[in-house]
């Protein structure tokens, strides 16, 4: 059965890549709602820093810095603003701002840089 066509209670994914590719898209998409809503912000800005880590080194980084080559430009940017967005604080209309990260700080812009990191680190070792 090709890729995309198993319906509802198919088979399990078993290969590493498409693991992977699920793990990926799902990390991105978690990661960047939880940015948007501001919910579980140094999570969410650690699985974007991770993907765009990613990203960097297995698809963009041979193909230079600038975008329009194809470069990293974009996932630098992407991981810039997620990391800055951790550090800072999620805003006053976050969900976070009832807990104690939701202030943003140092400590939470290393956590997400770390963790981030340490995610981007798994998938590219195996």
């Amino acid at each position: 059965m090709p890729l995309g066509q198993a319906g509802v209670g198919g088979p399990a994914p078993s290969s590493p890549r498409i693991i992977h590719r699920y793990h990926g898209g799902l990390s991105e998409f978690l990661g960047g709602l939880g940015l948007v809503v501001g919910l579980l912000t140094p999570l969410a800005a650690a699985a974007l820093i991770g993907v765009m880590i990613n990203a960097m080194t297995t698809v963009t980084g041979a193909h230079g810095l600038w975008e329009t080559n194809g470069g990293v430009e974009y996932n630098v940017c992407v991981a810039v603003v997620a990391l800055s967005v951790a550090t800072i604080g999620p805003g006053r209309l976050a969900l976070d701002r009832f807990f104690r990260w939701g202030a943003g700080g140092w400590a939470e812009g290393a956590f997400a840089l770390g963790l981030g990191g340490i995610a981007a680190a798994v998938p590219l070792s195996l």
